[in-house]
């Protein structure tokens, strides 16, 4: 089923098409970051993306930080230590 929302509002104002893959690179990137090995990143980014795209479905747009909080609560429950390097990376570019 394909997805509802088109757009994502970030922190600077912009719209930017929706992209399951970055939500996906960001959760994995933690997951790795807190030196869990591929396996169990690679289930924690499918698992959370999977929710994500639930939340997001019915949405046409959706603030930056509304997914963002909510990749932490979906980690927060799987991992701690893998969402405090998601909550703690910034993107600086």
């Amino acid at each position: 089923m394909p997805i509802a929302i088109s757009h994502v509002v970030k922190r600077k104002g912009h719209l930017e098409p929706f992209d399951e893959r970055k939500a996906y690179g960001s959760i994995y990137w933690a997951a790795k970051s807190a030196h869990l090995d591929e396996k169990a990143a690679e289930k924690i980014a499918e698992s959370v993306v999977a929710e994500l795209k639930i939340f997001v479905r019915q949405k046409h747009a959706v603030d930056s930080r509304e997914i963002f909080g909510f990749i932490c609560q979906k980690m927060r429950k799987i991992d701690p230590d893998a969402e405090y390097m998601y909550r703690t990376h910034l993107d600086i570019s």
